[in-house]
């Protein structure tokens, strides 16, 4: 007899539970090959937790999901249209707030657009988990690895400079068919933003200040984007979109930030004029950028003049604002601008 592991049933109960209220043990048993007295077990397990709710009458039960919810699905990349996996299989079975469904639903839809565009892989998995506080969703593909894929597209040789140029925003390796918005604002909407891909790892807390910051690494091959999102936020789509918009209207993405941090190690300094280009690279695209020397120590001359006398000179239209200075890097940014 089929012996019913917990943690598996927790993937697709909640699919089940709206799909099968009225014959849920029934359906249990079909998909399973578990006994009845099983399924009732089971049923009665995943009430407890929290998984299932229960009503109607002792002889007839009805069930719905409960409030921890979880869909988990894989596909094949080829032809996949992201948007009819969220329609179809996720967002019926969940109940979030409109704005955080909304944001969820951003987030879903481009993730895994990025990954039948860009990933090179055959398959993708998706899981999307609710619990009492948060919304999780986890995108899963068996592809390139998003940083290998980045490197190769715009010739960088390390990880690092990848995620440097994932962190600005605007960047696609497919320019005709897409705008490289989609990673970039997910991984602002959520509280939790994690990106492992081919033993690297990067993650982003919205409370920390620091920004994006190395993470560790799941020994897999493929990227795994994982983000989460507080029920309570008062986050939404809009206001996220505004904030990287000059005018305020979230139409024009056309303000960044770069992390320098992002280029050395603690205790490292910047340096050389190469570091303060690879900082200039695609700025043009915007017309702010905020150069954020949040943890870093020591700067060059040489680094300071190469980007804010030489690059600066050469685009007067992108205006370079450093925050985060120490005193001393403040005083080099002002006479490399003298």
């Amino acid at each position: 007899m089929t012996r019913l592991v917990f943690d598996h049933l927790t993937l697709w109960i909640t699919a089940a539970a709206s799909e099968h209220s009225l014959d849920l043990a029934a359906h249990i048993e079909e998909k399973t090959g578990a006994s009845h007295r099983a399924a009732l077990a089971a049923i009665k397990r995943l009430v407890d937790a929290g998984w299932l709710t229960r009503s109607g009458t002792s002889r007839r039960p009805q069930f719905s999901p409960g409030s921890l919810r979880q869909v988990a699905r894989s596909y094949t990349l080829y032809g996949l249209q992201e948007d009819l996996p969220w329609q179809r299989d996720f967002a019926p079975h969940f109940a979030l707030p409109r704005h955080v469904e909304r944001m969820v639903q951003h987030g879903f839809t481009e993730l895994v657009n990025n990954a039948a565009d860009h990933s090179g892989g055959s398959s993708v998995t998706v899981s999307l988990r609710q619990t009492p506080s948060h919304v999780q969703l986890l995108v899963s593909d068996d592809g390139i690895g998003v940083f290998d894929k980045i490197c190769t597209a715009f010739q960088l040789e390390d990880t690092q400079h990848a995620m440097l140029e994932l962190s600005k925003g605007r960047l696609t390796s497919a320019p005709d068919a897409h705008t490289g918005r989609g990673l970039f604002f997910s991984s602002q909407l959520a509280d939790v933003f994690d990106i492992h891909a081919n033993n690297t790892a990067y993650q982003r807390r919205a409370w920390e200040s620091a920004g994006w910051k190395k993470g560790k690494a799941l020994p897999r091959q493929g990227s795994s984007i994982y983000m989460a999102i507080a029920l309570n936020t008062t986050r939404t789509l809009d206001s996220i979109m505004e904030s990287w918009s000059l005018q305020g209207d979230g139409i024009e993405f056309d303000r960044t930030r770069v992390q320098l941090r992002l280029l050395t190690t603690e205790g490292q300094a910047l340096d050389s004029r190469a570091a303060a280009r690879r900082v200039g690279s695609r700025l043009t695209t915007f017309k702010r950028a905020e150069i954020d020397f949040d943890g870093v120590t020591d700067v060059g001359h040489g680094f300071t003049d190469e980007l804010f006398r030489v690059f600066a000179k050469a685009n007067p239209q992108i205006e370079l604002v450093a925050v985060n200075t120490t005193p001393r890097i403040e005083a080099l940014v002002k006479s490399a601008r003298a």
